[in-house]
């Protein structure tokens, strides 16, 4: 069998009965915080932008929109999608070369479930089965230092989970794999130097168009089964030599996959946690900073601290803000939080926030790069202008493995970011149906979501 062959076999044989009680815990704690996260995006310039191209070009279908409305899979894919990945706050898997966003999944999964009519305890299988594709390859294929971006392993998750969601048979959800993973080779320039949309809109992008992928394979469209090891194929030329032996694997990894405390990139939650502990315990005041140090792991460097991706001193859009460690330290220390509200572009430029993370350094320890992933230490060191320095090392926050997060914790973040698009009353019973996801249709929860936003709103959908 070629490697998508046993892919596709781990998928379709893949059921809810193979997670454990932790995993099955954790799975609707990222499936709230998703939803959470689609609530709190609706009003991103991009999200508008997909929800009017969805509007004008497919305004029907089987696939419910959340907040109203239906289309296509692929285009309920798209939209869902983007609203999940549009704050930036969603759940992050940690592998050592490679960070990916596993609920960039749910949006395709949930609308193939839907398409297929099937009950939540497929669609619960499905999503595991995408959690656990995507975390493999990102900790045995990473492509990130090849310069390709890590929705490229997404293209891979995305096929499978959607195959399981459809009930494919393994032939023709090895052919979902094929096409998806020939065709969708991101490139990861869209996450280095000025940041555009597309940071956001990458995954949902290549969600939409992995589902494309299978429902054209469930017609009977082949791709070419030698995907990974074959000539050219993605070992040879993207990834580099590497196994993982689907028929043993199971549906572990989400049990690894972290919940976001603050609305910033994932690298950064321990060095922002260390802030405001640091202000809290003394009180001081952001306009009295002198200098704020920030020694973190090599990839946080890398990525959000001025590293080989980028200037993060030059902030003038959200994208640039949520992936700039000196902008992050800056706006918490200054508002107390990192919440939706520090990313407005009033809130971004204004003059006391652009100063201060202006005296943010960031640098890379090699002590902290070694006990990463499994841990994510960073120290905060802030002088104030009168000279005492404080300091404040972590090496985890909450929502972190060593600190997970709790259905409490999940319901209280989920109400948060939904509180001003949805009553207290459909707040609650979409944590219900999720809690008890693997016991409902996936109608029950398509439902409430459609049902969700103010009646202007509604009325506006329904026009589109």
């Amino acid at each position: 069998m070629t490697v998508v062959e046993q892919m596709a076999e781990f998928a379709v044989r893949s059921d809810v009965a193979g997670l454990s009680q932790s995993g099955l815990l954790q799975l609707k704690i990222c499936v709230l915080d998703a939803i959470g996260c689609a609530l709190g995006g609706f009003d991103g310039e991009p999200v508008r932008s997909v929800r009017q191209f969805v509007a004008d070009f497919s305004p029907d279908g089987r696939c419910t929109l959340i907040g109203g409305g239906r289309s296509a899979p692929d285009r309920a894919a798209l939209y869902n999608g983007a609203l999940v990945r549009y704050l930036d706050f969603n759940d992050s898997y940690l592998a050592p070369h490679e960070t990916c966003h596993p609920s960039d999944n749910l949006g395709a999964v949930l609308a193939a479930a839907e398409l297929a009519n099937a009950n939540g305890a497929t669609l619960v299988a499905a999503l595991a089965v995408a959690y656990q594709v995507q975390c493999r390859l990102s900790d045995a294929a990473p492509v990130r230092d090849r310069g390709f971006d890590h929705t490229t392993q997404l293209a891979y998750s995305v096929a499978a989970g959607v195959s399981r969601a459809l009930s494919l048979d393994a032939t023709r959800a090895a052919n979902a794999i094929a096409i998806s993973g020939t065709a969708l080779n991101a490139l990861r320039v869209t996450r280095t130097g000025t940041l555009s949309h597309w940071k956001g809109l990458a995954a949902p992008f290549a969600a939409s168009a992995a589902t494309q992928a299978a429902l054209l394979a469930q017609r009977g469209i082949t791709g070419p089964a030698e995907l990974v090891e074959g000539n050219k194929g993605f070992a040879q030329s993207i990834a580099g030599p590497f196994t993982i032996d689907w028929r043993r694997e199971g549906l572990d990894r989400v049990e690894r996959t972290i919940i976001k405390r603050y609305n910033a990139e994932i690298h950064s939650q321990t060095a922002i946690e260390a802030a405001l502990e640091l202000q809290q315990k003394h009180g001081f005041d952001a306009s009295d900073v002198e200098t704020v140090e920030v020694d973190v792991f090599d990839i946080a460097h890398r990525i959000i601290g001025g590293g080989e991706e980028g200037d993060k001193t030059l902030v003038f859009t959200k994208e640039d803000a949520d992936h700039s460690l000196p902008y992050l330290i800056a706006v918490a220390l200054l508002d107390r939080t990192v919440m939706p509200a520090q990313f407005g572009l009033e809130r971004l430029r204004a003059a006391d926030v652009q100063t201060l993370l202006c005296r943010v350094v960031v640098r890379p320890r090699t002590e902290y790069t070694a006990s990463f992933p499994e841990a994510m230490p960073s120290r905060v060191t802030v002088t104030l202008t009168g000279g005492r320095v404080f300091t404040l090392a972590l090496s985890d926050y909450p929502g972190f493995r060593t600190r997970p997060q709790t259905w409490e914790d999940a319901v209280a973040k989920f109400r948060t970011l939904g509180a001003s698009r949805a009553a207290d009353t459909a707040l609650t019973e979409i944590a219900s149906a999720v809690h008890h996801l693997e016991h409902i249709t996936v109608a029950d929860l398509t439902r409430l979501l459609g049902n969700l936003g103010t009646p202007a709103q509604s009325v506006a959908l329904e026009a589109a």
